[in-house]
C-alpha cells in the first residue's frame, strides 16, 4: 500500500459536508490507498459509518486518524476553519499532506502555522482551471450547488410564483430573475430559475460568457461600460477599478427596476467582493422583490447584505446566505469527494505518495512544504505582513 488517506469529522460550525463518500473508498483502494475515517465523519451528510466499512474503510478516533494518515482531506482546513481548526495543529506530523479549502490568500497566519508544523498543504482554491484539472475543481463543484440553492431560497421568499400560469382565474405572468455574474454559480442559477419557469436575464463583466448565458436560456444584458482584462489567466473574474463599478451601478439601476429576483454571484479570489448594488439601487426596486447575495461570505455584492442574515429594506428582502453547499450536504459531499479522490490519485507515483513539483496542478495548489510557504503569491503576502 502506498499510504493511508484520513478523513476527519468537520469542526466548522454547522458544516455538514464530509470530504469523502463511501463509494470513493473502493476507487482509492484500487489506487493503493487505505482509507481511515473518523467516527461519524459522514453522518451529517447521510453517510453512516457502516457504509464506509462496507466499502473497505476503517473507523477510528480523531487522534488515530492523525497518527496513521499520510494524507488528510478536509472540506475546511485551518484557514477556512480558523478557530476550531487551530486545535488540530498539535496533531499534525511533519511530512503529512493536507488537502482541502484553506483560504490561502487571506488566512496568511494559518498558512504560516501549517508550514511550521511541517505540513504540505494543497489548497483546493488554487487548483488551476485547466482541462486536466476539471475533475479536481472543487470551487466549481460547490458553486454549482450554491447557484441551485440560491434560486430555491429566492422562490421561497418571493411573494409570487415563478412560472407563467393561464387559469380560469386569470393569467399569472412569470417572475423576472436577473443573475449578476455568469460563472459556474451564475449559470446554475440561470438554469434552475428557467426550470422553475422564470424569465431570466444575466450580466457579467466578461463579455465572452454571453454565449454560455444564452445556451442555458437567459438573455445577456449588455451595458455601455468597458471592461478590459476582466478575467485572469486562471479563468476567474478580476477586480476592476472603482470608476468602472460606479458606471456599472448607474446602468444596472435601470435593469434592477424591472426585476422580481436578483441573484448576485460576483467574487474575486482573495479579495472582498465588489459592491454592485447600493442601498439607493435597492430602494429603486419593486416592492416585494428579493435579492440573494451568494457573495455574502466575502462581504457581499449588495451594500446592505449581512452575512448569515435576512433583512428587509424598502420592502425588498435581502438574503445573505453563508455556506450554501453545506445546506445540501449529501450531493455537495459527493461532488467534493470526487474532487478529493482525483487530487489524491495525482499524488500516487510509482506506488508511493509523492509531491511532483513538475506537475502544474500540484505546483500551483501547493501552499506549504518542507517547513515553509512555497506558493509565490502567498509567500509575498506573508512577507508583506498582510493581515490574516
Amino acid at each position: 500500500m502506498p499510504g493511508t488517506l484520513g478523513i476527519l469529522l468537520e469542526t466548522f460550525p454547522q458544516e455538514r459536508r464530509v470530504a469523502l463518500v463511501p463509494r470513493q473508498c473502493e476507487a482509492l483502494k484500487k489506487a493503493g490507498l487505505e482509507v481511515i475515517m473518523e467516527q461519524s465523519a459522514g453522518a451529517s451528510a447521510g453517510f453512516p459509518d457502516e457504509l464506509y466499512v462496507a466499502r473497505g474503510a476503517r473507523i477510528a478516533s480523531r487522534e488515530d486518524v492523525f497518527e496513521q494518515a499520510d494524507i488528510i482531506a478536509q472540506v475546511r482546513c485551518l484557514g477556512a476553519n480558523p478557530e476550531a481548526g487551530r486545535a488540530d495543529l498539535r496533531n499534525f506530523r511533519p511530512g503529512q499532506v493536507l488537502i482541502g479549502f484553506a483560504e490561502p490568500l487571506t488566512a496568511i497566519q494559518e498558512c504560516s502555522s501549517l508550514a511550521s508544523a511541517g505540513v504540505s498543504l494543497l489548497a483546493l482554491e488554487l487548483i488551476p482551471r485547466i482541462t486536466r484539472a476539471q475533475s479536481m475543481d472543487a470551487l466549481s463543484s460547490m458553486a454549482t450547488i450554491a447557484g441551485y440553492r440560491a434560486v430555491l431560497l429566492a422562490a421561497m421568499h418571493l411573494p409570487k410564483i415563478f412560472p407563467l400560469l393561464m387559469t380560469a382565474a386569470g393569467t399569472i405572468t412569470p417572475a423576472k430573475v436577473f443573475v449578476l455574474g455568469a460563472g459556474v454559480a451564475g449559470l446554475q442559477a440561470i438554469a434552475t430559475a428557467r426550470r422553475l419557469g422564470a424569465v431570466v436575464s444575466a450580466y457579467d463583466v466578461r463579455s465572452a460568457v454571453k454565449e454560455q448565458v444564452e445556451s442555458v436560456g437567459a438573455k445577456f444584458v449588455v451595458l455601455a461600460v468597458e471592461a478590459e482584462a476582466a478575467e485572469d489567466k486562471g479563468g476567474y473574474a478580476k477586480a476592476l477599478g472603482e470608476d468602472f463599478y460606479r458606471k456599472q451601478r448607474e446602468q444596472l439601476t435601470e435593469v434592477l427596476r424591472e426585476q422580481d429576483v436578483v441573484i448576485t454571484t460576483a467574487a474575486v479570489p482573495g479579495r472582498k467582493a465588489p459592491v454592485l448594488i447600493t442601498a439607493e439601487m435597492v430602494s429603486a426596486m419593486q416592492p416585494g422583490s428579493v435579492i440573494v447575495d451568494i457573495a455574502a461570505e466575502r462581504g457581499g455584492n449588495c451594500e446592505l447584505t449581512r452575512a448569515g442574515e435576512t433583512i428587509v429594506h424598502h420592502d425588498v428582502t435581502i438574503l445573505g446566505p453563508v455556506n450554501l453547499p453545506s445546506s445540501v450536504p449529501n450531493h455537495a459531499s459527493q461532488m467534493f469527494s470526487a474532487n478529493i479522490a482525483a487530487v489524491t490519485k495525482l499524488l500516487i507515483q510509482n506506488g508511493s505518495i509523492s509531491l511532483n513539483l513538475e506537475d502544474e496542478i500540484i505546483r500551483e495548489a501547493l501552499v506549504t512544504h518542507q517547513g515553509r510557504i512555497v506558493h509565490p503569491r502567498v509567500a509575498e503576502l506573508a512577507a508583506s505582513g498582510a493581515p490574516a
